[in-house]
């Protein structure tokens, strides 16, 4: 019995200390810092030009982050000597300068997102500081939204920061400094330019890949306005167009390639003309597909004992129109190196397709008429030829049927560079898909341009995944794999045969592009049929969209 009220005793006691207790502290904190002063009195006007320092106050201890990134200064101070806090968080901020501030002028410090509390890391979002060294706080604003129209693949994601800037329009603007005023867009391509005192000026948008706030001509996107901006009144709807950029025509660098040697140049030189400038180098041949960055000097290098027992420095003048030069590069002669055709893509062939060969050299000539393409163990017609702007690429041309498998056979000799030719054999086996498994779009473009374009659709990573070039005003693309797509048009405008990217050095737009906002839902067996009026206000470039005045005063 004792043992019994013993046990009982003690599972009292067990239970009674197990019990769970109620939790420990309240909710997250969500609330950022709060500004509680500065060393700068509340009305933030008549600063003396001599001050040499912001400092900010906060409720609570604050770091800052990405501040070198994210803090603009509008105008710029260039001698910027300390930030703080640095490290260690303070419930302070401070700013140091060496500048003399600019008299009767208004000064704008955007922290963008980079102030943050110390324990849970919460942004005082777009936060602004303005004073004035003069009697008032300018109040004008621009604002707008800036649109790139095609991706920049130079630039990674992270990399894609938009700045927006305003320069004094006078004769001697210089672009190689940073805007007087200067601001950036948010993830969705809205911007705000404030605290802006009355005048003309000069807008600009680019990508800030290398975040130096200066535009860099031929690396980043950039978009812009012929015509000063007359700011007189606040702004809205100012938007703007990001194009790739051109870059100036010059020499990068020369390597050795199958078959002989590659020269690649900047800014797509419109032809560039190439000497030999070694004797040993007597017979070779110059190829540049016009407006194209690539120049390939084919040789015989065994025939003329170039690079055979040792490395030789082979020497070349050039003259792209723009410059002459010359330029040199060790060469030695890759026994591994020999012609070879591949097909580049699946082995799977949609319908109503021509499949494709790839070559490593020129393809110069071809002897068709020795190859077989067999199906079922019966020879089929076909033909085939090098793609004019491409002749790296052959294309095979034959009534494919559905379901059906083929093997092409191209034996040796009949593919020829202009010192080489296919030393072995091929033979691509494919199969053709079904329409079953491909949607079909058809449209009708309201509007369209009188020059030639390039109709193309965008997959969702942006990539081309079709086009078509032409001037007609109905399109219809067959056997697209199922998926999203944008529609984009690139118009060529001057009939150069290449679409021209944004001179900015010359005040030349990029040539148009268009953009349907709508996407396009390819499913198999699905049959679309859209119209799109490029005229539209939503698929207008958004640098031709009017601005529109709006009173607004910005908080200092």
């Amino acid at each position: 019995m004792k043992n019994i009220v013993f046990l009982f005793i003690l599972s009292l006691l067990v239970t009674s200390c197990a019990r769970v207790g109620s939790p420990v502290g309240g909710p997250k904190d969500t609330i950022p810092p709060q500004v509680i002063g500065s060393n700068i009195d509340s009305s933030r006007v008549k600063v003396p030009r001599n001050i040499n320092e912001l400092r900010i106050d906060f409720n609570e201890y604050i770091t800052l982050k990405e501040i070198n990134k994210n803090l603009i200064i509008s105008p710029p101070l260039k001698r910027i000597k300390k930030i703080l806090p640095s490290g260690m968080a303070n419930k302070y901020l401070l700013i140091k300068w060496e500048d003399t501030l600019q008299a009767n002028t208004t000064y704008n410090f955007n922290f963008g997102n980079s102030i943050v509390d110390n324990n849970e890391g919460n942004p005082l979002q777009y936060y602004n500081f303005a004073f004035s060294t003069g009697d008032k706080i300018d109040d004008l604003y621009i604002s707008g939204e800036v649109k790139p129209m095609i991706e920049n693949k130079q630039a990674k994601a992270e990399e894609k920061g938009i700045v927006v800037g305003l320069y004094k329009a006078t004769d001697s603007m210089d672009y190689r400094q940073k805007p007087y005023y200067i601001t950036k867009a948010d993830a969705d391509g809205y911007y705000e330019l404030n605290y802006l005192s009355p005048g003309n000026y000069k807008i600009l948008a680019f990508e800030d890949i290398n975040s130096n706030s200066v535009f860099d001509a031929g690396k980043e996107n950039v978009g812009f306005l012929k015509e000063p901006v007359v700011l007189d009144k606040s702004i809205s709807g100012l938007n703007i167009s990001l194009f790739p950029s051109k870059k100036s025509v010059k020499y990068t660098e020369m390597k050795e390639v199958p078959g002989g040697i590659l020269m690649t140049f900047e800014g797509n030189p419109e032809k560039v003309e190439v000497k030999a400038l070694n004797p040993k180098l007597s017979e070779y041949k110059v190829r540049q597909t016009p407006r194209s960055d690539s120049v390939y000097v084919w040789f015989d290098a065994k025939k003329q004992n170039l690079g055979i027992d040792q490395s030789e420095n082979l020497k070349f003048a050039y003259d792209t129109g723009v410059k002459k030069d010359s330029a040199s590069s060790f060469y030695r002669y890759n026994t591994k190196n020999e012609m070879t055709i591949s097909n580049p893509n699946s082995n799977i062939l949609p319908p109503g397709n021509d499949f494709t060969i790839l070559s490593n050299y020129d393809v110069n000539q071809i002897q068709a008429e020795k190859w077989t393409l067999v199906s079922d163990s019966i020879q089929q017609d076909f033909t085939a030829k090098i793609v004019e702007n491409n002749p790296f690429e052959i294309r095979i041309h034959a009534d494919f049927k559905e379901g059906k498998k083929y093997s092409l056979t191209v034996p040796r000799s009949t593919v020829s560079s202009y010192y080489d030719s296919l030393p072995k054999s091929y033979r691509f086996d494919f199969d053709i898909d079904k329409s079953e498994n491909y949607g079909t779009l058809h449209l009708t473009i309201l509007h369209a341009p009188e020059h030639h374009f390039w109709l193309q659709l965008l997959n969702e990573s942006g990539a081309v995944a079709y086009s078509h070039f032409g001037k007609s005003d109905t399109y219809t693309f067959s056997s697209l794999k199922p998926g999203k797509y944008q529609v984009r048009m690139m118009v060529d405008n001057n009939e150069n045969g290449i679409w021209d990217a944004a001179d900015f050095a010359h005040q030349i737009y990029a040539e148009d592009v268009f953009l349907m906002e709508k996407k396009i839902d390819i499913r198999p067996l699905w049959e679309i049929r859209e119209t799109w009026d490029i005229t539209a206000k939503a698929d207008k470039k958004p640098d031709t969209a009017e601005p529109t005045a709006q009173p607004k005063t910005p908080t200092p």
